[in-house]
C-alpha cells in the first residue's frame, strides 16, 4: 500500500540586501564599459569614414566688372521724316526704298514749271534794274539827276534782287534732297502725286551709330557721366553685344519717379540694329582687371562671416573666412582670404566639417548632364598633368557683375 504523499513546506528565498545589489550593479556597468571600450578599440583599429567627394574650383584672376543695369530704348542716332515745303505734282523719285543715301541726294523733284518761269522773270528783272542803277549814277555823277533819281534807282535794285533770291529758293524747293547721310525708307508718295506742304514723301535714318534712352535712380547720378562705358544687348539680336558711352545725363531728376533720364550711343557698323528695338544697358562702374574669382555657390554664411572650405594637399579640407567683393549669379570677388592657385568646394560642402577628407571632382563632375547613371566620376586630381597647365593658361573670359554685399551669401 502507498503511502499519500505530504505537501512540502516552501522554503523562503534568501533576501538580498541593498548593499549586495548596489555590488551586483557596479559589476554590470564596469562589464559594460570593458566591453564597449573593447568593441571601440576594435572599431578604430579596422573602419574608417570614407572621404565625401565634392566638386572643387580653382581661384583664378580674372577681369570682373560692377555694372549697373536698365532696359533702355533704341532709336536711330539721327532720323528724319521728309515732308514736301511747296505744294505740287512730284515728278520723279529717284530713290531705292531701304538703301543707302548720300548728304544732298535727290529725293524727289516736284513740277517746277511755274517756278522755274517765275525765277526767269525775276532774273530779268534784276538785270534790267542793275542797269537802271549803273546809269544813274553816271548820271548823278554830271549832276543831270537828283539823289532821290539815284537813290530810287538804288532801292529798285536792291528789290529785284530780293526777288530773284525769294524765286529761286522757291525752285530749289521743287527738288527736295537728303539733309544726311543715311538709309532711306519706304515711299509714302507715287510720281503724279499732288503734295501739299507739310506731306511726308519718306524717312531718312542714320543707323551708322544709335541712341539708346534709359532711365536711372537717383542714387546712381554719381556714378553717371559722360564718357561712362556701356554695354547693350538685345534680344532681336541675340549673343551680340554693342559697345558704346554715355553721351547725355539728364541734369533733372523726375520729381514724380525720382529717375534721371539717360543717354548712350552706341556703334551700329553691321546694322543689326533698329529704331524702337528694346536694349539691357549694362553701366560700367568699376572694373578690376586682376580679380580672384570663385564661383558664387562655393560661399556659405557662417553668422555674419562669409566662409569657403578650402582642399589642402593631403585632401582635407578647412573653412576659411573671406571678404567679398563684385559679385553676380554666378561668380563672386574675392578680396581677401585666398590667394590664386586655392582650390574651394564648389558643391557638397553642407556635409563638410573642417578637416574632413574629400574626393575633388572638376566642376560639373558631380551629376554631370549626360552621365550615365551609375557612372563614376574621375577626380579632380586624376586630370592629367598637361590638361592641367592647359587649363591654367587659358584667360578666363571677363564677367559682368553687380555690387555685392559683404555681409555673406546665404547658401
Amino acid at each position: 500500500m502507498i503511502a499519500p504523499l505530504r505537501s512540502a513546506r516552501r522554503r523562503p528565498l534568501p533576501h538580498i540586501g541593498s548593499r549586495a545589489a548596489s555590488g551586483l550593479a557596479a559589476l554590470l556597468i564596469v562589464f559594460v564599459l570593458a566591453a564597449c571600450a573593447k568593441g571601440k578599440g576594435a572599431g578604430a583599429g579596422g573602419f574608417k569614414m570614407p572621404p565625401v567627394p565634392v566638386e572643387v574650383s580653382e581661384v583664378t584672376p580674372q577681369v570682373v566688372r560692377e555694372q549697373f543695369h536698365a532696359l533702355g530704348s533704341i532709336d536711330a542716332d539721327e532720323s528724319v521724316e521728309i515732308v514736301s515745303e511747296i505744294s505740287g505734282k512730284v515728278v520723279r523719285l529717284p530713290f531705292a526704298e531701304g538703301g543707302p543715301i548720300a548728304r544732298g541726294a535727290l529725293l524727289a523733284q516736284l513740277d517746277d514749271s511755274e517756278a522755274a518761269a517765275d525765277a526767269a522773270r525775276d532774273e530779268a528783272q534784276h538785270k534790267l534794274a542793275s542797269q537802271n542803277a549803273s546809269r544813274a549814277e553816271k548820271l548823278f555823277e554830271t549832276q543831270a539827276i537828283s539823289r532821290s533819281s539815284l537813290e530810287d534807282a538804288q532801292a529798285n535794285l536792291r528789290v529785284a534782287e530780293a526777288e530773284e533770291a525769294s524765286a529761286s529758293a522757291r525752285l530749289s524747293k521743287t527738288r527736295i534732297r537728303a539733309p544726311f547721310s543715311g538709309v532711306v525708307g519706304r515711299r509714302r508718295v507715287s510720281p503724279g502725286t499732288y503734295l501739299r506742304a507739310g506731306d511726308v514723301i519718306t524717312e531718312v535714318a542714320k543707323l551708322d551709330l544709335m541712341k539708346v534712352r534709359f532711365v536711372a535712380p537717383e542714387r546712381e547720378m554719381p556714378h553717371l557721366r559722360r564718357g561712362r562705358a556701356v554695354e547693350v544687348t538685345t534680344p532681336a539680336v541675340p549673343g551680340v553685344t554693342f559697345p558704346g558711352e554715355i553721351t547725355v545725363v539728364d541734369p533733372i531728376v523726375d520729381p514724380d519717379s525720382r529717375t534721371v533720364h539717360v543717354v548712350a550711343r552706341v556703334r551700329n557698323s553691321n546694322r543689326l540694329l533698329k529704331s524702337g528695338m528694346s536694349g539691357n544697358v549694362a553701366v560700367t562702374l568699376a572694373e578690376h582687371a586682376q580679380a580672384l574669382v570663385v564661383p558664387d555657390e562655393a560661399v556659405f554664411a557662417q553668422g555674419n562671416q562669409s566662409m569657403v572650405f578650402v582642399v589642402n594637399a593631403d585632401s582635407s579640407v578647412t573653412g576659411t573666412p573671406v571678404e567679398l567683393g563684385i559679385r553676380d549669379s554666378s561668380r563672386v570677388e574675392i578680396l581677401s582670404g585666398l590667394t590664386a592657385g586655392s582650390r574651394v568646394v564648389r558643391a557638397g560642402h553642407q556635409k563638410l566639417f573642417p578637416g574632413a577628407k574629400v574626393m575633388p571632382m572638376p566642376e560639373g563632375g558631380m551629376g554631370a548632364p549626360g552621365a550615365a547613371p551609375g557612372a563614376e566620376a574621375k577626380p579632380a586630381d586624376a586630370k592629367p598633368a598637361d590638361a592641367m597647365k592647359s587649363t591654367a593658361a587659358t584667360k578666363p573670359a571677363a564677367a559682368t557683375k553687380t555690387p555685392a554685399a559683404k555681409g555673406g551669401d546665404t547658401k
